[in-house]
């Protein structure tokens, strides 16, 4: 069996007109793990590969009953749910960031979480990448049994785009991921396959310092100074984010940036607040939600969600929504 395979990716984009094509499923707002399952035991991994197999105990169970007479890797979403059913990536935080056995086990009571799957990549022996999206969903139906556990197979609707689309507006939900009947699985690439289409303005950025606050936050983190990747490799400055935070949060980011601290600005240019920043090693990655961009490449009115420790600083980008491939390219 395969170690440390890297998760396809979607690229941004809007709906597919031809719809029949494709398959849609909702865009969960939580950690994406692959799961190797061998001789009854499992690991997950996080998308940078890291081992998360501890932090999710309730989801040990898997692997006796999905492998008992199988060797598999399953790709998915760990997520958490809110009081409405709604899953929500800040609730998660109280979560995926965990490492005490005790902590672990009692956070586990109060903040449950479900693997959510929907893909299979190998079985027994056998590579599955290249067979069709279709092919795959049929061999994962096939290994998971439907029924009250912590992991179940996401649904997938084939040709209601739209409808799927209009349901995650209506119930809040961040979006819909588009897959071709036909795709492959792409380890590692952010692929026209599949497509994201979020219904709010989120994603992640790469920390690279913060500004002092005033007021009630004098001597704590007032904004954190945010960034994304460029195609070169340099970290380009988007603005920042002073809101969404909890006093807890503020302590925690402390905490953490402080043996993160370096005199050289990480970005590509001088940021506006050059002389009260604090500049970081651009390590941590957050999850922020804004209003716009602004013509001169920064987000407003933005609100911090919580840090990513399964997202690889390198590979966070300025999400666009190009146009899609012509129907029949891949």
């Amino acid at each position: 069996m395969p170690r440390h395979v890297a998760p396809m990716l979607a690229t941004s984009g809007d709906l597919p007109a031809d719809q029949q094509r494709w398959a849609f499923e909702v865009k969960w707002d939580g950690v994406r793990a692959l799961a190797y399952i061998k001789d009854g035991q499992l690991t997950l991994e996080s998308r940078n590969l890291a081992d998360i197999t501890d932090r999710y105990p309730e989801l040990g169970e898997m692997a006796p009953a999905i492998g008992k007479s199988h060797a598999v890797i399953l790709d998915g979403e760990i997520v958490a749910f809110d009081e409405a059913g709604r899953p929500s990536f800040q609730r998660l935080q109280a979560r995926m960031h965990l490492t005490g056995k005790e902590e672990i086990r009692q956070r586990r009571a109060e903040v449950p979480v479900a693997y959510l799957l929907f893909d299979v990549l190998w079985l027994d022996g056998k590579s599955l990448i290249e067979l069709s999206y279709v092919d795959r969903r049929e061999l994962l139906a096939e290994l998971v049994e439907p029924g009250p556990s912590p992991w179940q197979v996401a649904p997938s609707h084939v040709g209601e785009g739209s409808a799927v689309a209009h349901a995650t507006r209506e119930q809040g939900l961040e979006g819909v991921v588009a897959k071709r009947l036909d795709s492959p699985y792409e380890p590692g690439r952010r692929s026209r396959w599949w497509i994201k289409t979020k219904n709010f303005l989120r994603q992640d950025f790469v920390i690279g310092g913060w500004v002092p606050g005033q007021g009630g936050r004098t001597g704590q983190i007032g904004s954190l100074m945010l960034g994304y990747y460029d195609d070169s490799g340099v970290l380009q400055y988007a603005g920042k984010v002073g809101t969404g935070f909890t006093q807890q949060e503020l302590e925690r980011l402390a905490r953490l940036l402080r043996p993160l601290a370096q005199t050289e600005n990480p970005f590509a240019e001088t940021p506006p607040d050059w002389r009260i920043a604090h500049y970081t090693e651009p390590k941590l990655v957050a999850q922020v939600s804004y209003g716009h961009w602004t013509a001169a490449g920064q987000v407003r009115h933005s609100s911090y969600h919580g840090l990513r420790d399964d997202m690889p600083p390198e590979q966070v980008r300025r999400e666009e929504s190009p146009p899609l491939p012509p129907q029949g390219d891949t």
